[in-house]
């Protein structure tokens, strides 16, 4: 069947496409390019506004730790009942949503991708089936290292690059991951021999190596597999003031590498003014600014009760004290990494949260490459993801910005530059942020835009002066060029697919792994290994190449 979705506004960045009036063609579930023949179904789409479906890079949706902060905050799933939400009658909450919920919101907002960013090793059969328990959007897994027994004996062992790479490579295909992450690297490795601080140069306990050596290594391991999405790396003193020298001194780690930062608000804080907690955006964005290998996602936060969830130990350790409600969970996973669950209320009139707020909105504005920072809250350590379509127009309307400002606290305005940004985001930049840039970002070559051969993942829009009203509920979204949702509501129920990455190595470094998981870990290594059938059906597996050198 041939569908032509006629007379739209299409804003394509990959394609080039800012806002011109044209058509597109979908066929078994594909973009196409014109065939020249008569549709079999016509949609007119005039005056509306067409856009990719949209991809969130960095989004805690399943795992131990989401199901962890789930049995903490229960008393949120019985306040948020789902109950009539087109298609969507199963579960609730809203920082801790159910996995059939987290799809169905998505949907509804003009998602079609999200991906979970700290899966770990041992816990990634339990992710996976619970992301593929997410309906109507595709997802996949960045894989945590750099804390983990096996890997920190290797490099401690002094064993060169590439025997670094094939443990990387072995693993990223053994759990179905389609990236690497690193969370506070060596950090959490020390808060097990009871440290509560290690910095970038500080030589950490048993297997005395620096995190930077850590970073250094899995970066240009990464690098040397041809992973597409550089080594994703959640950094030092996550909250702590001052902790901007830590961001600055990780960036010079990777010597030029390709690096991605996320949440980058959370590590982006100076230390003047009387409070000593000041906004180092400004710093962090210059470095970004002149640093084309460098990327990053903000993790804004947005006022409001949540829950944060997080594998840094150490942070959430240090965080307890401030749980909202007062309860919380910290755990130890043996021989990988570990996980705290703090819920958190952030409060406009306390300053320190509004000035949080104010230093991830001047984030936004200040770096000037929109194909480099990505929109997230860090769901739902910032927020829940369902405050995007606010955070957007915070970003699009620079008078809505300000009278947003004027009712915080009332010191914030003298503690930030956030008054003197005029910038306003444009449709255009907002496509890049959460389409195309994600996707390039990724490796994903058929998502994120609307070229031919791509998939049919479209999303059609009221051009609205309200720019929070217009991206909160899409007209039309379409998954694989199936509609999904109309005015908001769902109408029909799809299976996404799951991303992956299997690059190549060196099957020697099997052995060596194999020695060491008889030695040492509660399963033979033959369990540990993930098959492909036992995430997704057919073609729901979806692999992206890996081009060593090519990064």
């Amino acid at each position: 069947m041939l569908t032509k979705l006629a007379g739209g506004r299409i804003y394509d960045p990959a394609q080039g496409r800012d806002g011109e009036v044209g058509d597109l063609f979908v066929r078994d579930g594909r973009i196409v390019a014109d065939p020249g023949t008569e549709p079999d179904e016509t949609i007119d789409l005039s005056g509306k506004v067409v856009m990719a479906g949209a991809i969130d890079i960095h989004s805690h949706i399943a795992g131990g730790k989401v199901n962890l902060a789930r049995l903490l905050m229960a008393e949120e799933h019985r306040a948020e009942p789902v109950t009539a939400e087109g298609l969507c009658r199963c579960g609730g909450g809203v920082a801790t949503p159910s996995t059939h919920v987290t799809g169905c919101r998505y949907a509804q907002m003009g998602y079609t991708a999200a991906f979970e960013p700290a899966m770990l090793a041992s816990n990634a059969r339990h992710a996976h089936l619970e992301m593929a328990d997410i309906p109507l959007i595709d997802t996949g897994g960045y894989l945590v290292l750099g804390n983990d027994d096996l890997f920190l004996e290797l490099l401690a062992s002094g064993a060169g690059e590439a025997a670094i790479a094939d443990y990387v490579g072995w693993m990223l295909t053994a759990t179905r991951s389609l990236a690497v992450k690193s969370v506070n690297p060596g950090g959490i490795n020390a808060f097990k021999y009871n440290q509560r601080k290690l910095d970038v140069d500080a030589v950490g306990p048993f297997h005395a190596i620096t995190p930077r050596r850590i970073l250094a290594a899995l970066a240009a391991a990464v690098r040397r597999l041809g992973v597409p999405h550089p080594l994703h790396l959640h950094g030092f003193n996550l909250g702590v003031p001052g902790n901007v020298e830590a961001t600055l001194d990780s960036i010079a780690a990777v010597d030029g590498l390709p690096l991605h930062l996320t949440h980058v608000q959370f590590h982006a804080y100076g230390t003047e003014g009387d409070r000593r907690f000041s906004s180092a955006a400004t710093q962090i964005a210059e470095m970004v600014n002149r640093t084309p290998t460098l990327s990053i996602d903000v993790g804004q936060i947005m006022f409001g009760q949540t829950v944060t969830a997080s594998a840094d130990t150490m942070a959430q350790m240090g965080n307890a004290g401030h749980a909202h409600p007062k309860k919380w969970a910290v755990m130890d996973i043996e021989c990988d990494a570990g996980c705290g669950v703090v819920p958190f209320r952030y409060r406009d009139k306390a300053f320190v949260n509004a000035l949080q707020w104010a230093i991830g909105l001047e984030l936004f504005l200040l770096v000037t490459d929109p194909w480099r920072i990505f929109l997230t809250t860090d769901h739902p350590n910032g927020a829940p993801f369902t405050s995007y379509p606010e955070l957007i127009r915070l970003l699009m309307d620079r008078d809505y910005r300000l009278a947003k400002l004027a009712e915080l606290h009332p010191d914030v305005p003298a503690h930030c530059i956030l008054p003197s940004l005029a910038r306003e985001y444009t449709l255009g930049e907002i496509a890049t942020m959460t389409r195309a840039a994600p996707a390039r970002s990724l490796g994903l070559k058929d998502r994120g835009h609307l070229g031919p051969g791509a998939a049919a993942d479209v999303v059609v829009y009221t051009d609205r002066p309200d720019r929070r009203a217009m991206f909160e509920t899409p007209d039309l979204v379409f998954k694989d060029g199936r509609l999904i949702v109309r005015d908001g509501v769902m109408v029909a129920l799809a299976a996404g697919r799951t991303h992956v990455v299997e690059p190549g190595h060196d099957p020697a470094i099997e052995a060596w792994i194999d020695r060491r998981f008889e030695a040492r870990m509660g399963q033979k290594l033959a369990h540990f290994r993930i098959s492909a059938d036992e995430i997704r059906d057919g073609d729901g597996l979806v692999r992206h190449d890996c081009r060593p050198g090519a990064f």
